[in-house]
């Protein structure tokens, strides 16, 4: 985190700046067997990416409300920054009805449906895989991503006094994201089995790496896995803190 960074975008680019390479988020789905790493890099290709989607395929624009229908999973991490890399509001959890986006999961399509604008179906398949047929009145996400720019630039300077993020119906400035993340952030290894519909899910498991320099290791459905198991991921993980 650099004294200039006011947006959850700017800490992800001092992120980039600072070091590509290192590990920023490890999946694992403990339903599945899924496990993912993304370097800063790669997570920072896969934000360029849904950031030219959003903006460019879904017109989206800073102030538009993007409702995010979508567990703790590396895929809404990815979301997350691309609504603040645009300037659009991440409203986690809320009403359908009342955004210009929805973004779901496979579980949320029909909630999703109460939106009017665009819709956006992800199907959170291993390896980022596509739904099998794409859901009536939705883009896949997996089908649309892969063929947008690497590189992003927004249309407009994103402001960082602006609304960018609603969580557990608390509104956050994007500059108030940074400055809780900094804050709150530790610059450790975090095993994170929490939730995303809180701050403190969505800070453990993503914005207080990317302001204090450290990584997390996201566990969907960790309460399937027994002590031993998890034990032996913080052994292996390298992990420093756990939130669960």
């Amino acid at each position: 985190m650099n004294a200039t960074d006011r947006t959850p975008a700017d800490l992800l680019r001092s992120a980039l700046a600072a070091d590509p390479a290192r590990p920023l988020v490890t999946f694992y789905d403990d339903a599945t067997g899924e496990r993912v790493e993304l370097s800063v890099a790669t997570f920072a290709n896969w934000v360029a990416k849904t950031s030219n989607l959003l903006q460019g395929d879904l017109a989206a624009a800073p102030g538009d409300r993007v409702t995010l229908l979508l567990p703790a999973h590396w895929q809404t991490a990815v979301w997350l920054l691309a609504c603040a890399s645009v300037g659009v509001v991440a409203d986690v959890g809320g009403d359908p009805a009342a955004a210009d986006v929805v973004v779901s999961g496979p579980d949320t399509l029909e909630a999703a449906r109460a939106c009017s604008g665009e819709r956006v179906a992800l199907a959170l398949r291993p390896l980022g895989g596509r739904f099998p047929q794409t859901p009536d009145g939705f883009v896949d996400y997996a089908v649309e991503v892969p063929g947008q720019g690497d590189r992003f630039a927004p249309f407009a300077p994103v402001d960082p006094d602006e609304p960018a993020l609603i969580v557990a119906g608390r509104e956050f400035s994007a500059a108030e994201v940074v400055e809780r993340a900094g804050a709150e952030g530790t610059g450790d290894r975090v095993l994170s089995g929490l939730p995303y519909d809180t701050w403190d899910g969505l800070n453990a498991g993503l914005y207080g790496a990317l302001a204090t320099g450290g990584s997390v290791v996201l566990c969907r459905h960790l309460e399937r896995l027994d002590e031993e198991g998890l034990a032996k991921r913080i052994e292996s993980e390298r992990v420093t803190a756990v939130r669960r």
